[in-house]
């Protein structure tokens, strides 16, 4: 099956030099919890749409000890229900973990943008450009 080559170009927002409109609203460490109040993990980065700097995705990193050998995920913001003293995704910790995950050897970043969106019930954002989740120097 061929996949569109119109998804939007994702960056780390750590890793770009775009800002936050509003410093206050940066959720980047915060504590993920699913619909049940069950702990995902932190949110590590935001992916931002590197053309219309927008938020697109939050690379949540779960597992590991201490912040180290930790496994990321992806989740849409459209996945995100609320936002207080913690960050609510309307999903099961199962639907979470389930998630496609990438692995730039064995998977297509178009792909696994379009899969993610799939995953998560939402529509993916269409623009011209590829994806990338993650940079693949970064993977250990």
């Amino acid at each position: 099956m061929a996949v569109e080559n119109n998804a939007a170009t994702l960056i780390r927002l750590s890793d770009s030099e775009h800002m936050l409109a509003n410093p206050d609203e940066d959720i980047r460490g915060s504590k993920v919890v699913d619909n049940d109040g069950e702990d995902l993990g932190k949110v590590d980065d935001l992916l931002i749409d590197a053309t219309e700097r927008k938020v697109r995705m939050l690379r949540l990193e779960h597992g590991g000890i201490l912040g180290i050998g930790g496994t990321p995920s992806f989740i849409p913001v459209d996945a995100v229900t609320a936002i207080d003293d913690v960050v609510h995704v309307g999903q099961s910790r199962e639907h979470v973990t389930g998630a496609p995950h990438y692995d730039p050897d064995l998977v297509n970043a178009d792909e696994l943008y379009e899969e993610l969106y799939r995953h998560y019930g939402y529509t993916p954002v269409r623009r011209s450009g590829n994806v990338a989740p993650e940079d693949p120097a970064d993977r250990h």
